[in-house]
């Protein structure tokens, strides 16, 4: 049975982001999953992507519940200009969720990358339509290292590889659900909203 399902994230959320919340074992992309009238904050999360994806049409693999795969829905309700952004508070989020659950010095390799000592941990992926962002994440965590890929522009870790030792997923993903809401949420104000 996987950490990610909804029996075992529900307990740990604390903000809104996440509610509601579905898990999935296998898809083609969780960027797939959430319904155009989805409710600000839903959130869909998946063991296995067959067809993930992140920017320039880049593919995004992991073996079978190795990674956090998720995407969450948000509507913004600011100019579609300043959209992008989102890719950076949603960094800022990853970065700071994995440094506060881990204690690992996570950062954000621009434009939609969280680095540790240089090698990319987790990507980002916002996708705007109609009023709304699907924003989706990946981040390596249970991988060893000959299962990470070779062919990347930057040399790709996980936090199995960088703790010496497993990490569990579902904490992590409460943590980031709660940095991206708290991060989103600043960045309305700041722009207005």
């Amino acid at each position: 049975m996987s950490d990610l399902t909804p029996e075992v994230v529900g307990p740990l959320l604390r903000g809104r982001f996440g509610r509601p919340y579905r898990f999935v074992e296998s898809c083609r992309s969780t960027q797939l999953l959430l319904a155009e009238d989805a409710p600000e904050g839903a959130t869909v999360a998946a063991d296995h992507q067959t067809a993930g994806r992140g920017r320039l049409g880049r593919t995004w693999l992991a073996p079978p519940g190795s990674a956090i795969l998720c995407s969450v829905m948000l509507r913004p309700g600011l100019p579609t200009a300043i959209w992008p952004e989102l890719s950076l508070v949603a960094g800022n989020a990853v970065a700071a969720a994995v440094q506060r659950a881990t204690g690992l010095d996570a950062r954000v390799g621009h434009p939609n990358d969280v680095l540790v000592g240089g090698r990319k941990l987790a990507g980002i992926l916002a996708e705007a339509s109609s009023g709304r962002v699907v924003l989706g994440f990946g981040v390596n965590v249970g991988q060893n290292v000959g299962e990470l890929p070779s062919d990347t522009p930057k040399p790709p870790t996980s936090l199995r590889v960088e703790l010496g030792r497993e990490a569990a997923r579902a904490p992590l993903l409460a943590e980031i659900l709660l940095e991206l809401e708290q991060g989103y949420d600043a960045w309305i104000a700041l722009n207005g909203g």
